[in-house]
């Protein structure tokens, strides 16, 4: 259907004073000073704004040429032959270059696919998603942090109730939104896909520099040795059969959620005490065991069905193992008599890195145990409780003794 103009007419156009403008549909009309009219034309095509003058009217320009021109360029556009200068780049919007970035990284073997899409689409999308990925500044960035800031938190945190502090669990930071550390992930996934852009050639250099939250400042939770004696025996009562097996691992190794139900026979090497993790967060490891999860592992795998490689199976799963365990697991911690908005599934990590710093094992074999990047991810840890520090300071005057 042809195009209805009901401002930028000839009548109209003849009626302009000198400086005078008329913009309908993406035409503009401007009467000069010398009383002459330029014909201009400002589009978006496929996400890049396009500005071309088209001509005069004393030359014979008219408003029919100006709509010819905006149906060529549309037209060449949709066949990949939009005229741009040489070695300029297609501008891309963030939620495209989002798509492609997650489309790549999938046949490239990325680690977190699914972690990184999820905080995609529920925050960085929906905020950024029309945004030219090369028009974003330092301000844009900050103005997320502090969208992030005034939104609740999509994971619960660590807020501690009434009940939490009865039963000793050592509280976190306070916060009903989105804490530093939730948001500082989310950075993290926006600086991956700026560098990778840079990487494939979708943009010429680094759109803007993220500067992210500083973290540590809120006490870690963690169980008690106590409350890790009630959370086991309620674990076995429970009628997930591979609910037991997942805490003993977590609480034994220290090892993320994912990296413990991707676990696969071959990657249990019973003599050596270690855990092949192919994808762990840092990079590939092997993970240290005890003598009692070695044993408890070789009994486990051997009732396990032959012919299925995962420790923990799953037909019904697209991936062949099980990759969530959450239901069972709150049911069970509410069965201990904890509270399950505070002792989650991460929790079974803190409490065995807590329990190793507070045992005295110096924090570089800490690190190696946890798999943490660096150090200072494993400082946060010696301070959740004074005793240990405490005890060390009591074996230095002793071996001092001085009077």
């Amino acid at each position: 259907m042809p195009k209805t103009f009901s401002r930028l007419t000839r009548p109209q156009m003849r009626k302009l004073a000198s400086g005078e403008k008329i913009t309908e549909q993406g035409i503009t009309f401007e009467r000069t000073q010398g009383g002459d009219g330029i014909f201009t034309v400002n589009i978006m095509v496929e996400g890049q704004r396009i500005h071309r003058v088209i001509g005069r009217e004393s030359e014979g320009t008219t408003r029919t040429q100006a709509e010819a021109f905006i149906t060529r360029i549309r037209t060449d556009a949709k066949c990949n032959r939009l005229s741009l200068p040489k070695g300029r780049k297609v501008m891309l919007l963030f939620r495209d270059a989002a798509e492609k970035y997650l489309n790549k990284l999938a046949l490239e073997g990325g680690k977190d696919l699914k972690v990184k899409k999820a905080r995609l689409t529920r925050h960085l999308i929906p905020f950024f998603g029309d945004k030219p990925l090369s028009g974003m500044t330092p301000f844009d960035i900050e103005r997320y942090k502090k969208h992030r800031q005034q939104q609740p938190s999509s994971h619960g945190g660590d807020r501690v109730s009434v009940k939490a502090r009865q039963q000793g669990i050592v509280p976190g930071k306070e916060s009903g939104t989105a804490k530093p550390g939730t948001i500082n992930r989310e950075l993290a996934v926006l600086s991956h896909l700026f560098n990778k852009a840079l990487e494939w050639g979708w943009l010429d250099r680094h759109p803007a520099k993220i500067k992210r939250f500083k973290e540590g400042g809120g006490r870690i939770v963690y169980l008690t040795v106590e409350q890790v004696a009630q959370l086991i025996e309620a674990t076995k009562a429970s009628s997930s059969p591979q609910l037991y097996p997942f805490v003993v691992i977590g609480l034994e190794t220290s090892m993320r959620l994912s990296e413990i139900l991707s676990i696969r026979r071959e990657h249990i090497d019973i003599e050596r005490r270690v855990i092949w993790i192919p994808k762990a967060k840092a990079g590939q490891r092997e993970q240290p065991i005890t003598a009692h999860l070695a044993r408890f592992l070789a009994d486990y795998i051997k009732a396990l069905p032959l012919g299925i490689p995962w420790l923990f199976p799953s037909p019904a799963s697209k991936s062949g193992h099980t990759i969530d365990i959450r239901k069972p697991f709150i049911k069970t911690v509410i069965e201990a008599g904890l509270d399950p908005k505070h002792v989650v599934r991460h929790t079974l990590r803190h409490t065995a890195i807590t329990h190793l710093v507070q045992a005295g094992i110096d924090l570089p074999t800490v690190k190696r145990i946890s798999g943490h990047k660096t150090l200072a991810m494993v400082e946060r840890y010696s301070h959740q409780n004074g005793q240990h520090i405490q005890a060390a300071m009591d074996r230095l005057q002793q071996r001092m003794s001085i009077a």
